[in-house]
Protein backbone atom coordinates (compact mmCIF):
# COMPACT_ATOMS: atom_id res chain seq x y z
CA UNK A 1 0.00 0.00 0.00
CA UNK A 2 1.46 3.23 -0.69
CA UNK A 3 2.34 5.45 1.95
CA UNK A 4 0.25 8.68 2.60
CA UNK A 5 2.31 11.20 3.92
CA UNK A 6 1.47 13.68 6.55
CA UNK A 7 3.20 17.19 6.05
CA UNK A 8 3.67 20.10 8.47
CA UNK A 9 4.04 23.61 6.63
CA UNK A 10 4.61 26.75 9.23
CA UNK A 11 3.66 30.06 8.15
CA UNK A 12 0.87 27.74 5.91
CA UNK A 13 -1.93 30.70 6.36
CA UNK A 14 -0.68 32.79 3.51
CA UNK A 15 1.81 33.37 0.56
CA UNK A 16 4.41 30.70 -0.14
CA UNK A 17 3.06 28.75 2.99
CA UNK A 18 -0.30 28.72 1.21
CA UNK A 19 1.04 27.55 -1.78
CA UNK A 20 3.29 25.17 -0.33
CA UNK A 21 0.39 23.31 1.73
CA UNK A 22 -1.94 23.46 -1.55
CA UNK A 23 0.93 21.41 -3.19
CA UNK A 24 1.01 18.67 -0.94
CA UNK A 25 -2.45 18.57 -0.82
CA UNK A 26 -2.98 18.17 -4.62
CA UNK A 27 0.08 15.67 -4.34
CA UNK A 28 -1.85 13.50 -2.06
CA UNK A 29 -0.31 14.37 1.47
CA UNK A 30 -2.65 15.20 4.71
CA UNK A 31 -1.86 18.65 5.85
CA UNK A 32 -1.11 20.62 8.98
CA UNK A 33 -1.27 24.41 8.35
CA UNK A 34 0.37 25.85 10.49
CA UNK A 35 0.79 29.72 11.61
CA UNK A 36 -0.32 32.53 13.89
CA UNK A 37 -3.46 33.17 12.19
CA UNK A 38 -5.89 30.93 12.44
CA UNK A 39 -8.61 32.23 10.56
CA UNK A 40 -5.82 31.84 7.92
CA UNK A 41 -5.24 28.91 8.59
CA UNK A 42 -8.71 27.61 8.55
CA UNK A 43 -9.49 29.18 5.28
CA UNK A 44 -6.24 27.19 3.78
CA UNK A 45 -7.38 24.11 5.38
CA UNK A 46 -11.31 24.92 3.94
CA UNK A 47 -9.74 25.51 0.67
CA UNK A 48 -7.77 21.69 0.91
CA UNK A 49 -11.00 19.51 2.22
CA UNK A 50 -13.25 21.32 -0.78
CA UNK A 51 -11.10 20.15 -3.05
CA UNK A 52 -11.39 16.32 -1.65
CA UNK A 53 -7.87 16.66 0.22
CA UNK A 54 -6.98 16.13 4.35
CA UNK A 55 -6.10 18.93 6.46
CA UNK A 56 -5.77 20.15 9.97
CA UNK A 57 -5.31 24.13 11.00
CA UNK A 58 -2.82 24.23 13.90
CA UNK A 59 -1.86 27.23 15.86
CA UNK A 60 1.75 27.47 16.13
CA UNK A 61 4.50 30.17 16.91
CA UNK A 62 7.56 29.17 16.22
CA UNK A 63 9.40 31.70 18.11
CA UNK A 64 7.44 30.73 21.56
CA UNK A 65 9.18 27.33 22.00
CA UNK A 66 7.34 26.27 24.98
CA UNK A 67 4.19 25.86 23.13
CA UNK A 68 6.06 22.81 21.06
CA UNK A 69 5.44 20.13 23.42
CA UNK A 70 1.17 20.51 23.71
CA UNK A 71 1.19 21.43 19.92
CA UNK A 72 2.67 18.62 18.29
CA UNK A 73 0.83 16.07 20.79
CA UNK A 74 -2.15 17.84 19.59
CA UNK A 75 -1.00 17.07 15.70
CA UNK A 76 -0.24 13.40 16.36
CA UNK A 77 -4.12 13.08 17.99
CA UNK A 78 -5.09 14.56 14.58
CA UNK A 79 -3.41 12.37 12.63
CA UNK A 80 -3.18 9.55 13.96
CA UNK A 81 -5.45 7.98 11.95
CA UNK A 82 -3.71 8.45 8.88
CA UNK A 83 -0.11 8.08 10.00
CA UNK A 84 3.45 10.02 11.75
CA UNK A 85 4.37 13.96 10.54
CA UNK A 86 7.08 12.44 7.86
CA UNK A 87 7.04 15.83 5.71
CA UNK A 88 8.44 19.05 7.60
CA UNK A 89 8.45 21.84 5.71
CA UNK A 90 10.02 25.34 7.88
CA UNK A 91 8.59 28.18 5.52
CA UNK A 92 7.21 30.72 9.04
CA UNK A 93 9.24 33.56 8.46
CA UNK A 94 10.14 37.30 9.27
CA UNK A 95 11.88 40.52 7.79
CA UNK A 96 12.76 43.86 9.19
CA UNK A 97 14.82 46.23 7.81
CA UNK A 98 16.58 49.47 9.36
CA UNK A 99 20.49 50.12 9.07
CA UNK A 100 22.70 47.27 10.57
CA UNK A 101 24.21 49.44 13.14
CA UNK A 102 20.39 50.10 14.70
CA UNK A 103 19.20 46.73 14.63
CA UNK A 104 20.04 45.80 18.41
CA UNK A 105 17.73 48.93 19.20
CA UNK A 106 15.57 49.46 16.59
CA UNK A 107 12.25 50.37 18.59
CA UNK A 108 13.32 49.55 22.08
CA UNK A 109 13.91 45.23 20.44
CA UNK A 110 16.51 43.38 19.44
CA UNK A 111 15.92 42.82 16.01
CA UNK A 112 18.84 40.26 15.78
CA UNK A 113 17.78 37.60 18.14
CA UNK A 114 14.08 38.30 16.80
CA UNK A 115 15.25 37.24 13.49
CA UNK A 116 16.44 34.59 15.14
CA UNK A 117 13.79 33.12 17.07
CA UNK A 118 11.64 33.11 14.02
CA UNK A 119 14.15 32.59 11.35
CA UNK A 120 16.57 30.13 12.44
CA UNK A 121 15.98 28.79 16.14
CA UNK A 122 11.97 28.31 15.30
CA UNK A 123 13.19 25.66 12.13
CA UNK A 124 15.91 24.11 14.38
CA UNK A 125 13.49 23.21 17.50
CA UNK A 126 10.82 21.91 15.54
CA UNK A 127 13.36 19.65 13.74
CA UNK A 128 15.04 18.60 16.83
CA UNK A 129 11.30 17.59 17.99
CA UNK A 130 10.50 15.96 14.81
CA UNK A 131 13.42 14.34 12.89
CA UNK A 132 14.27 11.70 15.83
CA UNK A 133 10.91 10.18 15.02
CA UNK A 134 11.81 10.30 11.45
CA UNK A 135 15.05 8.40 11.44
CA UNK A 136 13.53 6.20 13.84
CA UNK A 137 11.14 4.90 11.08
CA UNK A 138 14.18 4.85 9.08
CA UNK A 139 11.66 7.92 6.63
CA UNK A 140 11.00 11.59 6.80
CA UNK A 141 11.58 15.01 4.69
CA UNK A 142 12.55 18.77 5.91
CA UNK A 143 12.29 21.41 3.97
CA UNK A 144 13.48 24.74 5.06
CA UNK A 145 12.56 27.90 3.08
CA UNK A 146 15.39 29.98 3.35
CA UNK A 147 16.04 32.66 0.55
CA UNK A 148 18.58 34.07 -1.31
CA UNK A 149 19.47 36.40 1.91
CA UNK A 150 21.36 33.14 3.06
CA UNK A 151 24.15 33.04 0.27
CA UNK A 152 24.37 36.88 0.06
CA UNK A 153 23.72 40.12 1.69
CA UNK A 154 21.58 42.77 1.38
CA UNK A 155 21.55 46.26 2.70
CA UNK A 156 19.28 47.57 5.29
CA UNK A 157 18.45 43.59 6.60
CA UNK A 158 21.50 42.44 8.29
CA UNK A 159 19.47 40.70 11.19
CA UNK A 160 17.26 39.02 8.44
CA UNK A 161 20.48 38.01 6.17
CA UNK A 162 22.08 36.55 9.53
CA UNK A 163 19.43 34.52 10.83
CA UNK A 164 18.79 32.72 6.96
CA UNK A 165 22.70 31.84 6.83
CA UNK A 166 22.32 30.38 10.22
CA UNK A 167 19.25 28.38 8.26
CA UNK A 168 21.49 27.38 5.29
CA UNK A 169 24.44 26.59 7.42
CA UNK A 170 23.01 24.68 9.70
CA UNK A 171 20.81 22.35 7.42
CA UNK A 172 23.79 21.91 4.66
CA UNK A 173 25.45 20.48 7.94
CA UNK A 174 22.72 18.67 9.57
CA UNK A 175 21.72 17.16 5.92
CA UNK A 176 25.58 15.42 6.33
CA UNK A 177 24.66 13.77 9.27
CA UNK A 178 21.45 12.44 8.17
CA UNK A 179 22.96 10.74 4.89
CA UNK A 180 22.05 7.18 4.89
CA UNK A 181 18.90 7.32 7.77
CA UNK A 182 16.49 7.86 4.83
CA UNK A 183 15.81 11.29 6.38
CA UNK A 184 17.18 14.16 3.92
CA UNK A 185 17.07 18.08 4.40
CA UNK A 186 17.19 20.19 1.93
CA UNK A 187 16.90 24.43 1.24
CA UNK A 188 15.00 26.72 -1.19
CA UNK A 189 16.16 29.93 -1.29
CA UNK A 190 14.36 31.91 -3.60
CA UNK A 191 14.83 35.48 -4.23
CA UNK A 192 12.04 38.22 -4.34
CA UNK A 193 8.87 36.46 -4.16
CA UNK A 194 5.52 37.65 -5.60
CA UNK A 195 4.57 37.25 -2.27
CA UNK A 196 2.78 39.15 0.75
CA UNK A 197 6.05 40.09 2.47
CA UNK A 198 7.79 41.60 -1.04
CA UNK A 199 4.27 43.40 -1.26
CA UNK A 200 4.81 45.04 2.30
CA UNK A 201 8.58 45.92 0.85
CA UNK A 202 7.00 47.84 -2.37
CA UNK A 203 4.90 49.65 -0.07
CA UNK A 204 7.60 50.61 2.15
CA UNK A 205 9.40 51.99 -1.02
CA UNK A 206 6.33 53.95 -2.12
CA UNK A 207 6.01 55.26 1.21
CA UNK A 208 9.79 56.37 1.51
CA UNK A 209 10.79 57.39 -2.37
CA UNK A 210 7.13 58.40 -3.45
CA UNK A 211 7.44 55.89 -6.23
CA UNK A 212 4.72 54.65 -7.97
CA UNK A 213 3.95 50.91 -7.03
CA UNK A 214 4.51 49.76 -10.49
CA UNK A 215 8.19 51.36 -10.72
CA UNK A 216 9.02 49.91 -6.89
CA UNK A 217 8.01 46.35 -8.10
CA UNK A 218 9.63 46.62 -11.66
CA UNK A 219 12.92 47.63 -8.86
CA UNK A 220 12.26 44.65 -6.88
CA UNK A 221 11.72 42.30 -10.01
CA UNK A 222 14.78 43.75 -11.47
CA UNK A 223 17.25 42.66 -8.60
CA UNK A 224 16.41 38.85 -9.26
CA UNK A 225 19.00 37.44 -11.61
CA UNK A 226 15.76 36.01 -13.68
CA UNK A 227 14.53 39.84 -14.47
CA UNK A 228 11.39 38.98 -12.59
CA UNK A 229 10.13 37.94 -9.25
CA UNK A 230 9.65 34.38 -8.57
CA UNK A 231 6.01 33.37 -8.33
CA UNK A 232 4.79 31.52 -4.84
CA UNK A 233 3.70 28.48 -7.18
CA UNK A 234 7.17 28.02 -8.49
CA UNK A 235 8.44 27.61 -4.00
CA UNK A 236 5.99 25.18 -4.25
CA UNK A 237 6.92 22.91 -6.91
CA UNK A 238 10.47 23.02 -5.95
CA UNK A 239 9.67 22.11 -2.30
CA UNK A 240 7.10 19.63 -3.41
CA UNK A 241 10.04 18.47 -5.57
CA UNK A 242 12.39 17.93 -2.91
CA UNK A 243 9.63 16.17 -0.45
CA UNK A 244 8.92 13.53 -3.12
CA UNK A 245 13.14 13.07 -3.96
CA UNK A 246 15.99 11.19 -2.56
CA UNK A 247 17.82 14.62 -2.60
CA UNK A 248 20.03 15.29 0.39
CA UNK A 249 21.98 18.38 1.27
CA UNK A 250 20.48 20.41 -1.67
CA UNK A 251 19.98 24.02 -2.15
CA UNK A 252 17.94 25.07 -4.93
CA UNK A 253 18.19 28.61 -5.66
CA UNK A 254 15.22 30.44 -7.62
CA UNK A 255 16.58 33.53 -9.48
CA UNK A 256 12.97 33.94 -11.28
CA UNK A 257 12.13 34.48 -15.05
CA UNK A 258 9.92 30.96 -14.83
CA UNK A 259 7.44 32.46 -17.10
CA UNK A 260 9.78 33.18 -19.73
CA UNK A 261 12.55 30.41 -19.76
CA UNK A 262 13.19 26.89 -19.26
CA UNK A 263 13.34 25.54 -15.46
CA UNK A 264 16.68 24.92 -15.83
CA UNK A 265 17.85 28.45 -16.48
CA UNK A 266 15.22 29.59 -13.14
CA UNK A 267 16.58 27.35 -10.52
CA UNK A 268 20.20 26.82 -9.66
CA UNK A 269 21.47 23.75 -7.72
CA UNK A 270 23.62 23.74 -5.46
Amino acid sequence: MERRHVALVTGGGRGIGRAIALRAARAGAAVFVAARSQEACIEVVDEIVDGGGTAWPLYLDVADFGMFDEVLAEARELASAVGPIDWLVNNAGIAHSAPFLQHGRAGGEDLYQKHLDVNFHGPRRLIEALVPGMIERKYGRVVNVASSAGLQGYAYVAAYCASKHALVGYSTSAARELAKTGVTMNLVCPHYVDSPMTAASIERVVQKTQRSEADARAFFAAQNPGGSLVTEDEVAETVLELLTSDRNGAIAELVGGRATKPREETVRWR
